[in-house]
């Protein structure tokens, strides 16, 4: 491929609804781009983007692809996203690395969630946005009905920049809006023809509307328009790049991605109205002299780029994928991470079209590529020089909230394991795994459960190590309610010296279940020797951490020594140690035990429409609803409080409430008393687990 300098490139992100099209469209540009001799399929697995074994086997994009075609001496990087919520940090990742953005809607299927939040992302990056609606070959597809949909919830800036011509239900063409001219398709070509009458109406109506963000644009333009003068085409697309690129207009067309039609179109849109990298801002922090660094994507200041996702593959290996900010990296540059407080030797330089690597000799700012075998550079690093070091800021993903337990089956595979996973968190920075060790887990954090399932199938079929998830234990707490007195003697002899320890002590409730014991000793007349105080405060402290309830850590609690006994020779630390263990257990059952269920802050966004729903949801959760906020635009943020125990499968479940709209946070509130059917059924597993080892844990 060509090395293109940075007015000549375009990065498009494609966004929308999981199932409308993206990945078949980027299928139908590159091979009108003829980079394909013949276009892929979703079904048959064979397209560019969607290259990975569970990509194929599920039928829909899982990862962000980046498939660069060459259209009209520019250089078009096509950013493919997936559109499923589970992948959201793909998403954010891909936005993040585009200048401008198409929104793909089904004409089918109309105005999704899916579209709704590709705006949202759109806004959240500031990306001059087109739609393009697809399945227009489908006769149910409603262009008109989409255009109306977009216009009542966005507003005037939606403006159609062509019309379908349909013929016994069949879609043979298109009216340019600009132009006022009607096409039909014969074979690849697109052939003037006459305009339909029914066409007519719409034509003046959406041609008006781009008239008045013509005249919009400058006074002159206004005064002109008003005195009833007219536009010519180059007045009309240089006004309408401006409000592209302003995002005062958001141009819509439309096509059949299968049968290559309207894409033409949309690809000389792209070139004509989409911005250059170098028409947008990007800045940093220099480290030399601590000023601001306006790399703004000039090839003429000093190297630097960002690396905005990261691909590991056990079959293709590691890449980084980079964004030049600033200036032109070539090969055998040394490039210093700052991150990481590495500087590595550049080797080759490559554009990736889907997983193909194409070497390339240099990438200019604003020039999407990939560097492979960068070994310590992660998602979110800066590259640049280290005689003069930037610093950019790192894009903020969405936190994932969503977890289960896993286990290895095979003890022999946990190493590997977890490994594997860590290359795959290099990939996505939405999967998390975490080592609870308070709670003898291993635990998996993703988008949703359908983004977990995924992690498991990729470990067994690309990484071939097998893991099982399970639901996690909640992080309950014991403690007690009232005061107890008992007294414990540990004796032993078998042979030689015997064991012997005698423990008189109390157990109370401390009032802070912030700290797990408070230890004090009230004994006199030397009953027990100082020096064995200490065993009896460790016997304590290793008690704490699995109570005699149902095995959960024992918290606010204080523990007072007052009498015991010893033995001359048999006493010894573990003696007394040994005896504490059991005075704990009598002691705490002997004061009113109780299981303490950890409490979560939850806030729901959700439309106004489903607030009942969820609310009603919360209930059954045994959750307390403490408000709504209205946060404009149709939407409530629900805040509540909810036992952790039952917000594991929420995601599933608000998605199922909101058709996929609704998005949860949560945080850790508090610790309160279980409802004694919870803490009776906790009792009950722990005993069936003991019954079942056979142990008295």
């Amino acid at each position: 491929m060509n090395v293109y300098t940075t007015d000549k490139i375009r990065n498009v992100v494609l966004l929308g609804h999981g199932g409308s099209g993206k990945t078949s469209l980027v299928e139908s540009m590159a091979y009108l781009a003829g980079l394909t001799s013949r276009m892929g399929k979703v079904a048959d697995g064979n397209t560019i983007s969607d290259y990975g074994k569970e990509e194929i086997k599920r039928q829909f994009s899982i990862a962000t692809s980046v498939v660069p075609i060459e259209w009209d001496g520019v250089k078009i990087n096509l950013i493919d996203a997936p559109g499923y919520f589970d992948f959201v940090g793909e998403a954010e990742e891909a936005a993040s690395a585009a200048d401008a953005a198409i929104i793909v809607v089904s004409g089918k299927a109309g105005i999704e969630v899916g579209t709704e939040k590709a705006w949202e992302l759109c806004d959240k990056y500031k990306l001059p946005r087109m739609v393009f609606v697809t399945d227009m070959d489908i006769d149910n597809a409603s262009y008109r009905q989409v255009v109306e949909d977009m216009t009542a919830k966005y507003g005037k800036v939606i403006a159609p920049f062509h019309l379908p011509i349909r013929e016994n239900e069949k879609f043979v063409g298109y009216v340019n809006v600009i132009a006022e001219k009607a096409y039909k398709w014969e074979g690849k070509e697109a052939l003037e023809c006459d305009m339909p009458e029914y066409s007519q109406s719409y034509l003046e109506q959406y041609r008006e509307t781009l008239m008045e963000a013509v005249a919009e644009t400058s006074e002159e333009f206004m005064e002109r328009y008003f005195g009833g003068d007219t536009f010519s085409d180059a007045e009309i697309r240089a006004a309408l790049k401006t409000n592209i690129d302003d995002g005062n207009i958001v141009p819509m067309s439309m096509g059949s991605s299968i049968l290559c039609q309207g894409v033409y179109t949309l690809l000389d849109d792209i070139v004509k109205y989409f911005p250059s990298p170098d028409s947008r801002k990007v800045a940093g922090v220099s480290l030399k002299n601590n000023d601001v660094f306006e790399a703004n994507f000039d090839f003429s200041k000093a190297k630097s780029a960002y690396i905005w996702k990261t691909i590991v593959d056990p079959f293709i290996g590691k890449y980084s994928l980079i964004k030049v900010y600033s200036g032109v990296i070539k090969t055998d540059d040394l490039l210093y991470n700052l991150d990481k407080d590495v500087e590595e030797k550049i080797g080759k330089i490559y554009v990736l079209q889907g997983n193909k690597p194409i070497e390339v000799k240099e990438l200019h700012a604003g020039d999407i590529g990939a560097i492979a075998k960068l070994t310590a550079a992660r998602t979110g690093n800066t590259l640049s020089t280290k005689a003069n070091t930037i610093k950019y800021g790192k894009v903020e993903l969405p936190t994932p909230y969503t977890y289960r337990r896993y286990k290895v089956p095979n003890k022999s595979e946990i190493d590997k394991v977890s490994q594997s996973l860590q290359k795959m968190m290099h990939e996505d920075q939405t999967l998390r795994n975490v080592n609870d060790a308070e709670n003898h887990q291993l635990l998996l954090y993703g988008m949703s459960e359908q983004h977990l399932d995924i992690v498991v199938s990729r470990l067994a079929s690309e990484y071939k190590v097998t893991i099982e998830l399970t639901d996690p234990k909640v992080a309950y707490r014991e403690t007690i309610r009232k005061k107890s007195d008992v007294e414990y003697k540990y004796k032993k002899q078998s042979g030689g010296h015997g064991q012997y320890g005698h423990v008189k002590m109390t157990f109370e409730p401390s009032g802070d279940i912030e700290t797990p014991y408070i230890f004090e000793q009230m004994v006199v007349g030397g009953a027990v020797p100082k020096n064995f105080f200490p065993a009896v405060e460790k016997g304590l402290a290793e008690s704490v951490g699995k109570g005699p309830l149902a095995a959960y850590p024992v918290v606010g609690i204080k523990a007072v020594l007052y009498d015991g006994s010893y033995h001359p020779v048999d006493s010894s630390e573990q003696a007394f140690k040994m005896a504490t263990i059991q005075a704990f257990k009598k002691g705490i059952m002997e004061a009113t035990p109780i299981l303490l269920e950890p409490i979560m802050s939850l806030k729901v966004k959700v439309p106004d429409a489903n607030t009942g729903d969820v609310m009603g949801d919360l209930n059954k959760r045994r959750g307390r609803v403490l408000g709504m906020n209205p946060v404009g635009n149709g939407w409530q943020v629900v805040e509540a409080e909810v036992p952790m125990s039952t917000i594991f499968r929420y995601c599933t479940d608000l998605r199922s409430m909101t058709g996929g709209a609704g998005t949860y946070e949560y945080e850790f509130a508090r610790y309160e008393q279980c409802p004694s059917d919870v803490q009776e059924k906790e009792v009950a597993a722990r005993a069936a687990k003991v019954a079942e080892n056979n142990v008295d844990e």
